[in-house]
């Protein structure tokens, strides 16, 4: 299987930055932008076979973007959930720092260690991914996928596919409408792209669009 791994397009709360997981956010004008253009790009490069998205609207709204190019009707795949930040959902950063420094520096130094209040663990979101990307593969062995899903859950996801820890959680960069690309064949994982951004430069200035 060759997976094509999507964050979705630019929602308000990227900058500045608010903890958004489980908040229902729709694209912005960017992010419509950014999604289109990120369908180009694929539809220019590969022959798509599945596509899935999180329940959640922003990658919902991505993957249409995805698939009206490139042919393909999108399905749902719960495993690709955001991060559920409980008690920190949508409260900016610094609102959160200055309420809880202690946990809040542990977030982003030990983040495997950490259960936000009321809210999810890493190990809790790598199992949650852990189980998507096995639904993928067990129904497109031989095929290209596209999973559109969120920062939190492509960092897991690759964490994972890169034998990597998850205290190494904040070393992957995951910009909106960014590509990962990783081939999985006969238990072997070769990835071969991260964080691929190249399609959007300009996106920002171009209003016309």
């Amino acid at each position: 299987m060759k997976l094509l791994l999507i964050r979705h397009g630019h929602v308000e709360g990227v900058y500045p930055q608010r903890f958004r997981g489980r908040k229902e956010v729709p694209l912005t004008e960017l992010g419509i932008r950014q999604a289109k253009a990120t369908a180009r790009r694929i539809a220019a490069q590969w022959r798509v076979d599945a596509l899935y998205t999180s329940p959640m609207g922003r990658t919902i709204e991505t993957g249409k973007a995805i698939g009206e190019v490139c042919g393909v009707e999108g399905g749902l795949l719960e495993g690709l959930i955001d991060f559920d930040y409980g008690a920190w959902s949508w409260r900016l950063l610094s609102e959160v720092e200055e309420e809880a420094p202690a946990l809040f520096q542990r977030w982003f130094s030990a983040p495997q260690l950490v259960q936000i209040p009321s809210g999810d663990t890493l190990q809790e979101l790598a199992a949650r991914s852990a189980d998507a990307l096995r639904t993928m593969l067990s129904r497109h062995a031989d095929e290209t996928v596209v999973a559109v899903a969120h920062d939190s859950v492509n960092r897991a996801l690759l964490l994972q596919l890169l034998d990597m820890p998850f205290s190494g959680y904040w070393r992957i960069a995951q910009d909106p409408c960014c590509i990962n690309e990783i081939d999985i064949e006969d238990g072997q994982v070769h990835v071969r792209r991260i964080n691929e951004t190249g399609h959007l430069l300009g996106l920002d200035e171009d209003v016309s669009s």
